[in-house]
């Protein structure tokens, strides 16, 4: 099986930074993309950032200029960092990965577990 589990999440004050982490173990062929979705309560998951293997990225107006997304393939681990932090950024952060467990099969959608962000105002 696989398995991501996030950390970094906590409480922090507006303009303030948080850095999250996911790290994913198990039977892993090879990972393609990753990303950063989040989730507030009483709204709809959203994306917040992705990064490909070739390192491209993408972001939700929202968050750009503020968060970077980076990847280290070595440890199969996928970060966010948040600088400049809003009370809007609120939610529940969750990764995501795109896993190949086996030679010749097809990515499939795995999902870390969440990590709560709170900006206090």
């Amino acid at each position: 099986q696989v398995q991501l589990v996030e950390s970094g999440g906590g409480l922090v004050q507006p303009r303030g930074s948080l850095r999250l982490s996911c790290a994913a173990s198990g039977s892993i062929f090879s990972i393609g993309a990753m990303g950063w979705y989040r989730q507030a309560p009483g709204k709809e998951r959203e994306l917040v950032a992705t990064i490909t293997t070739g390192g491209s990225t993408n972001y939700a107006d929202s968050v750009k200029g503020r968060f970077t997304i980076s990847r280290d393939n070595a440890k199969n681990t996928v970060y966010l960092q948040m600088n400049s932090l809003k009370p809007e950024d609120t939610a529940v952060y969750y990764c995501h990965f795109n896993i190949r467990k086996n030679f010749g099969s097809l990515y499939s959608d795995y999902w870390g577990q969440g990590t709560q962000v709170t900006v206090s105002s």
